[in-house]
């Protein structure tokens, strides 16, 4: 089957790298005489026929910026059968033989809906959160998890400077992978994630004292988002410590910013590897890295797959903290 028109769009949360992928699949869309339409909005877009044709000269100069110049949002109203039909007679209207979705979990679940309805998907990781277990990597991770580094350095040297206990809530919803890395890169005291169970005593307030015991006057403590009420963790540690503690919630500064050179470069070959399978008449399937190689596998087996544990991390983070 010969493609000659099909659709882009980047939904759910945005990510620095998903403009260099939207630029690499209209390109390889071009030297393969396909036509690229971007769609508005995500999934709402979709819906509401809101579709650009792009040309080479459309994605120029957007290699280095973050967001999505076709902007995103989440759609409630695709899990009805109702408005997915209404996207499949917009994708008509256009011509549209085949869709490229550039997001996250959700985001795969939206196309692995809409190519059940008869549309051909591929679909491409793009989440900081960088929690799609099929794949090694997701475009936008390495940006966020350096642009939280960043302020987590800079909070650390505050909190040296007038000893006290540094609580940071970093994202990733339900993943822990830039709490647990940027906890490790930065030298916390301890790092809590959803993944794992913790105890307050043990986890939390014992590394701070067996610090404070040292002779340790200032201590750094990582915490997912999706851990909870961070401020009253915050306030627990105060007052079973005595020691000055203070919140700081990144939110979504982790989100923007100009990508890196890995996210630019992973989201560059694996927009290329998308249209090159549509190309070749491959469909719904799941772009991924996998042992430093661009792969693909199907959707479905995709969402199956499980996250790897966070022990050997975990063990990790405690043995360098002590």
């Amino acid at each position: 089957m010969s493609i000659k028109t099909i659709g882009v769009l980047t939904s759910g949360g945005d990510a620095p790298g998903m403009n260099a992928a939207l630029r690499a699949v209209v390109r390889t869309g071009i030297a393969h005489d396909i036509t690229t339409y971007g769609i508005n909005r995500g999934y709402e877009g979709l819906i509401n026929g809101e579709f650009e044709k792009l040309t080479a000269r459309s994605v120029s100069g957007i290699l280095q910026r973050g967001g999505t110049i076709i902007r995103t949002a989440r759609s409630e109203r695709f899990r009805d059968k109702k408005f997915r039909d209404r996207a499949m007679e917009m994708c008509k209207v256009f011509g549209i033989e085949a869709l490229v979705v550039i997001g996250g979990d959700g985001s795969y679940r939206g196309a692995l809906d809409f190519l059940k309805e008869g549309m051909n998907c591929v679909v491409i990781p793009a989440t900081i959160d960088n929690d799609i277990s099929s794949t090694e990597y997701c475009i936008g991770y390495d940006t966020a998890l350096n642009t939280a580094l960043s302020a987590i350095d800079k909070l650390r040297d505050t909190a040296y400077s007038h000893e006290r206990v540094a609580v940071i809530e970093v994202m990733g919803r339900h993943a822990g992978y830039i709490a647990i890395n940027d906890g490790i890169a930065g030298g916390a005291d301890a790092i809590v994630i959803p993944e794992l169970k913790y105890n307050f005593q043990q986890d939390i307030i014992k590394p701070i004292m067996e610090g404070r015991n040292r002779g340790k006057r200032d201590h750094c403590i990582v915490i997912a988002e999706g851990v909870g009420d961070t401020a009253k963790i915050c306030k627990d540690i105060e007052e079973t410590t005595g020691i000055r503690t203070v919140c700081t919630i990144l939110g979504y500064i982790q989100r923007g910013g100009s990508p890196s050179a890995r996210d630019r470069l992973m989201a560059s070959k694996m927009g290329f590897k998308a249209v090159e399978i549509l190309n070749e008449g491959r469909f719904n399937k799941a772009i991924c890295l996998k042992d430093n190689k661009i792969v693909d596998i199907d959707i479905e087996e995709a969402l199956r797959m499980e996250k790897a544990s966070f022990d050997y991390d975990m063990n990790l983070a405690k043995i360098l903290a002590m």
